[in-house]
């Protein structure tokens, strides 16, 4: 099925959506006891359905991760998703940094389908750090293809409770870092995910400093977001913040309830569910 993305019918746009293998684990299971188990449908078919019958359209990944060790969907699986479910599916890949100059070839290989809307990196698990030059040869492939990347930051739920914290460094996921990257790569759409717990005023400086580094609000119900969030989200950050839930930890039907409850104006909340991300996205044809 290959069915044009209708962006006028769509009530929202989720830009934190992971396709997880059906298999539980033991970091699924820790996952499930630090946000609680959502009941969402972890089937592709699950998803997607879940996700059309609300009119939600959603960027889709899947975490290439050495260090949690669990079972994965492969980027050319999340690409076959996202050609099925046209209508409502943004595919994002992603790649270990790690991988090195492999990995970078593997992203030219990826973007040379034509089917590649951005990438997502993950530096707790993925256990790097944004602007270690290492990494910029990944960067560069994108910032050419002008596609964003969504890095990881704040606290993880992965690994929480776990002993050692099922080996996951939470200095990894400091946005400060991310800055750099931001100053070296202009022209590289950045979006930070999640409220980037203990760092939030470093994530909105950042947001607020560099014209192309945006904020999704992925993984945190909106009743746990800090005042100066959703005071800039309000203001200065009003087109720069984007709906995101991190499903299936958390679906867009807790996310979205919560987010009614929260003092975000009246004219700020279609920005942030819809507008930014078709914009970001480029969703709309030229």
């Amino acid at each position: 099925m290959n069915l044009a993305m209708d962006v006028d019918s769509l009530a929202a746009i989720d830009v934190h959506v992971h396709l997880e293998p059906l298999e539980d684990n033991t970091v699924d299971a820790s996952a499930k006891k630090y946000f609680g188990d959502s009941g969402a449908p972890r089937d592709p078919k699950g998803l997607a359905d879940y996700y059309r019958s609300r009119k939600i359209a959603f960027v889709v990944f899947a975490v290439d991760d050495r260090l949690m060790r669990k079972p994965r969907v492969s980027n050319d699986e999340v690409l076959q998703f996202a050609r099925e479910n046209s209508d409502i599916a943004i595919p994002f890949v992603s790649i270990d940094p790690g991988r090195g100059a492999a990995g970078v070839q593997e992203a030219k290989r990826l973007l040379s389908t034509g089917a590649v809307r951005g990438l997502k990196l993950h530096p707790p698990v993925q256990q790097f750090v944004p602007n270690d030059p290492a990494v910029y040869p990944l960067y560069e492939v994108f910032a050419e293809a002008r596609l964003p990347v969504i890095f990881h930051t704040g606290h993880s739920g992965l690994g929480s409770g776990m002993r050692s914290g099922g080996g996951i460094r939470l200095k990894y996921g400091n946005p400060l870092p991310i800055d750099d990257v931001a100053v070296d790569f202009p022209d590289l759409p950045i979006i930070m995910a999640h409220p980037s717990f203990p760092w939030q005023d470093e994530a909105i400086s950042i947001c607020l400093h560099k014209p192309n580094v945006y904020i999704d609000l992925s993984g945190w119900s909106p009743k746990y977001f800090s005042p100066a969030l959703v005071q800039y989200s309000n203001t200065l950050l009003k087109n720069k913040v984007l709906f995101g839930s991190d499903y299936p930890l958390i679906t867009p039907d807790r996310w979205l309830a919560d987010f009614q409850k929260i003092a975000i104006r009246d004219e700020v909340r279609p920005l942030i569910l819809k507008d930014n991300a078709v914009q970001l996205l480029k969703l709309r044809a030229a």
